[in-house]
């Protein structure tokens, strides 16, 4: 720039004094070329100063986008985000089933919202206190904790706040029920499922119950209470836990053994036992497709369609049972991923409203006979119109989700924990 001033200016000398003479070029010019050349310095050192700044703030941007990127991919993982998720589908599942004729979308909001909270903080949770086994496994090892990616305080903080974030949001805009029900599920998952995971065997099953309880919450978030028909999905969920995690501990057995983790395949070399409680807890499923019709929760589709799906999921456990390989866990692994979304989209997609279900009336004549009542046509069915006088005629309206007693079902569902139901006539 300084060159090029300096020929500019020789130009405009020349142009004036075709003879000039060089000691005036040298002496008296020099101070006009450096007024004229000053400007220009002067700006491109504002140019680079003003450049300097913008690479600063750039690389100051760009540093924070990658420390909130950074901890938001230790956020996630500490969540185990999918398995989050998953939580949350079965509490959504359980608020559709637990209400009535309309479904208050808002309200299936913030419990889906609340439940990932907490479900965020059990597992953040978890990671906390088992930083130690997880270091010794190779499936865990890079998991943001024994990586050193982030501190266990924060990680503590962090489980802390959205644990009482959730538990709020589900006091606030769903119900106290269930946000007992999530808080209680929090304190089982962290501080008695996962210390006792390292102790005895029988962690799956607690484990099992940590998972049921979400479609509980959902319906009671939706309901404002627990009903028997509540029961379906979690007893779905219970027993569906059991033959999908064994076959998840029986293909990483060695790991969870270096890690510490008495699971029941760790005093079962040959898998046999584990293959039996397996099947035996598929087995178990069969039985709620019909329960749910008969409870009136669905229609008499969802039977076929659950019988089919369980049947599916008891042939591999059958198949893991005659051949103990990791081939054959692996397929039983894949049923079970297979199972729980189908039964829960055919629970949704065959419920039974309240617009749906015809308010049965039961009319009771003097011989003691009960005959059915349509409540839209509200005369007497056809068949029995001769038995009933008008004097010894009694009305009674059915309650939409009264459960029909379960005899039918009593000798086929292998719930020996549960106590025989005695029902009482109504009159």
């Amino acid at each position: 720039m300084w060159r090029n001033s300096l020929s500019l200016y020789s130009k405009l000398v020349l142009s004036r004094n075709p003879n000039p003479n060089p000691a005036l070029l040298t002496s008296s010019s020099i101070s006009s070329l450096h007024a004229i050349v000053r400007p220009f310095s002067i700006a491109s050192d504002g140019a680079r100063a003003l450049g300097s700044t913008i690479n600063t703030t750039s690389l100051s941007a760009r540093a924070s986008v990658d420390l909130a990127h950074h901890y938001g991919r230790c956020y996630w993982e500490l969540s185990k985000a999918r398995l989050s998720m998953l939580v949350v589908a079965t509490s959504g599942t359980g608020f559709v089933l637990g209400s009535g004729n309309v479904i208050d979308f808002g309200g299936l909001f913030w419990t889906c919202a609340g439940t990932m909270m907490v479900a965020a903080s059990a597992n953040s949770l978890n990671q906390v206190f088992e930083i130690k086994n997880d270091a010794k496994m190779k499936r865990t090892m890079r998991r943001p904790l024994p990586s050193g990616r982030i501190s266990i305080p924060h990680a503590a903080t962090w489980a802390s706040c959205v644990g009482v974030a959730g538990t709020a949001i589900l006091a606030c805009k769903a119900n106290m029920l269930a946000a007992g029900l999530a808080s209680s599920n929090l304190l089982l998952y962290a501080f008695i499922y996962t210390p006792l995971k390292q102790i005895h065997p029988v962690n799956t099953w607690v484990g099992a119950i940590v998972g049921a309880i979400p479609p509980l919450l959902g319906w009671a978030a939706a309901a404002g209470e627990v009903s028997l028909n509540a029961m379906i999905l979690p007893a779905a969920l219970y027993f569906w836990q059991i033959p999908h995690f064994l076959a998840l501990a029986y293909l990483c057995r060695d790991d969870y053994a270096a890690g510490g983790y008495r699971m029941l395949t760790f005093a079962d070399p040959s898998g046999r036992r584990t293959a039996v409680v397996a099947l035996r807890n598929s087995l178990y499923l069969i039985p709620l497709g019909f329960i749910a019709y008969d409870w009136g929760v669905t229609s008499g589709w969802f039977t076929l369609e659950s019988s089919l799906l369980t049947l599916a999921i008891s042939a591999a456990a059958f198949g893991f049972y005659r051949n103990r390989t990791a081939q054959k866990a692996r397929r039983m692994f894949h049923a079970s991923l297979l199972y729980l979304p189908v039964f829960m989209s055919g629970l949704i997609l065959h419920r039974v409203t309240d617009n749906q279900q015809e308010d049965v009336l039961l009319v009771q004549d003097n011989t003691g006979k009960i005959v059915d009542l349509s409540s839209s046509s509200g005369t007497l069915l056809e068949q029995e119109k001769e038995n009933v006088t008008g004097q010894n005629k009694a009305i009674l309206p059915a309650p939409r989700n009264q459960a029909k007693p379960p005899v039918a079902y009593a000798s086929v569902a292998p719930f020996p924990f549960l106590p025989a139901p005695i029902y009482a006539p109504h009159y």
